[in-house]
């Protein structure tokens, strides 16, 4: 469990600047997190609720795509969301593990057709005596519970079948996530223009440390069609010549 939870937050570091920011337009605040939540490697939650802070008594658009992160960081940004009290997540492509989390505080949640929504039982690492990772077992007990508690207050689905999905490590699809009451409703990508110049999420997150990740989010791309795009590339000359005729 150990490994998992270091590989997570390694394979998805911040290789940049961090690409959370704010764009401000009239009463309405737009705040992208595409990132890993970390406060070293990631979005902080000192990062976020400073954004938040700067956009108070407006509107705030919240973009999600995010593999999840440390638990207490969106914790700590799922509090400031709800005294914030007017924001709105949309789900861009995907929300995992603790950025779901910090969706379901928002006052609505919208998930993009295709994107994706996981919820798990919490990780830690931990070393010591056998006191020590008692009381840390103790702990995650404790924080599952916390979690499971405020996702049976959104979706008003029971705790136990909260509790089972987290220890199944469950990967809803778009309507999935509506269905159980996770989001509230899903749009279609066309729709989503405020996602044109959004900053790019380190291109395809590494989600190896999930038992489940769906196989569209951890296979490599197919190869392209050699044939049709040799014939493509026919076509594009043939137009260049009737463009100069």
């Amino acid at each position: 469990m150990q490994k998992r939870l270091l590989q997570l937050i390694r394979d998805n570091a911040r290789r940049e600047t961090s690409p959370i920011r704010a764009e401000t337009a009239g009463d309405e605040v737009t705040i992208y997190l595409y990132d890993v939540i970390d406060p070293y490697f990631g979005v902080s939650a000192t990062e976020f609720a400073a954004l938040l802070s700067a956009a108070t008594g407006k509107t705030v658009q919240l973009r999600i795509n995010s593999p999840g992160g440390d638990v207490f960081e969106a914790r700590a940004i799922a509090v400031a969301i709800a005294q914030h009290g007017n924001v709105h997540a949309h789900i861009d492509g995907v929300a995992a593990s603790a950025a779901t989390y910090i969706a379901t505080a928002s006052k609505t949640v919208q998930i993009a057709d295709g994107a994706f929504f996981m919820i798990h039982n919490a990780w830690t690492f931990a070393y010591g005596n056998k006191a020590d990772l008692l009381a840390t077992a103790d702990l995650l007990d404790k924080v599952d519970k916390s979690i499971v508690s405020d996702f049976v207050k959104k979706t008003g689905r029971t705790a136990d079948e909260i509790a089972a999905w987290m220890t199944a490590e469950t990967w809803f699809t778009a309507q999935e996530a509506v269905e159980n009451g996770f989001v509230d409703s899903v749009y279609d990508l066309t729709e989503a223009d405020d996602t044109k110049d959004a900053p790019k999420a380190h291109g395809k997150w590494n989600l190896k440390a999930y038992a489940n990740a769906p196989k569209a989010l951890t296979e490599p791309p197919a190869p392209p069609d050699l044939e049709w795009e040799s014939q493509r590339i026919a076509n594009s000359n043939r137009l260049r010549l009737l463009e100069i005729g």
